[in-house]
């Protein structure tokens, strides 16, 4: 049964019709601001998410945040398994309409390259990933093929000594 607003009394101003005062329900995240889908990008593979754009910030619910990148909003802050980093101070983090992809990857030392009008969003290796990669001195995997077409995968050869060479025609 829809509840109906009360028309008004004859002394007060206003139209004398009868309003619905609910209507179907709503998501926690739903506000005025322009909602679509965003491909967030991480590790290199796409998660396709529903976001929040207005005036150049864009939000995911939480929900979202926990599928595509593992981080969950828990009273101590945001979790990754073990791992919390506090969001005290940071109330313009979490909103009606989500979480502020910039705000969480600015806590989580990440670069985030983002393209609103595009509506996709990449987020990077942070410093501290890039180097400990560095300073293990073990080269990121790669797979190139051989002159016969046979393909190789640096990961192969773990523990051997190689020889790799590198040409540039330029």
């Amino acid at each position: 049964m829809r509840q109906l607003r009360p028309e008004p009394a004859p002394d007060e101003a206003g139209p004398r019709c009868a309003l619905p005062l609910t209507s179907a329900p709503r998501s926690p995240y739903a506000t005025a601001v322009a909602r679509d889908t965003l491909t967030l990008i991480d590790d290199g593979r796409p998660h396709e998410v529903t976001a929040a754009f207005a005036d150049g910030v864009v939000r995911v619910a939480p929900e979202d945040l926990r599928t595509a990148f593992g981080w969950e909003l828990k009273p101590e802050g945001l979790c990754r398994g073990a791992r919390c980093i506090p969001t005290r101070g940071e109330e313009a983090l979490v909103t009606a309409d989500g979480i502020d992809l910039a705000r969480f990857a600015a806590l989580v030392d990440r670069p985030l390259a983002l393209d609103a009008a595009e509506r996709t969003a990449y987020l990077g290796v942070g410093a501290g990933e890039r180097a400990a990669q560095l300073a293990s001195l073990e080269a990121p995997d790669f797979t190139l093929p051989d002159l016969d077409g046979r393909p190789h995968a640096l990961s192969a050869y773990r523990g051997k000594k190689i020889f790799l060479l590198a040409y540039a025609s330029w």
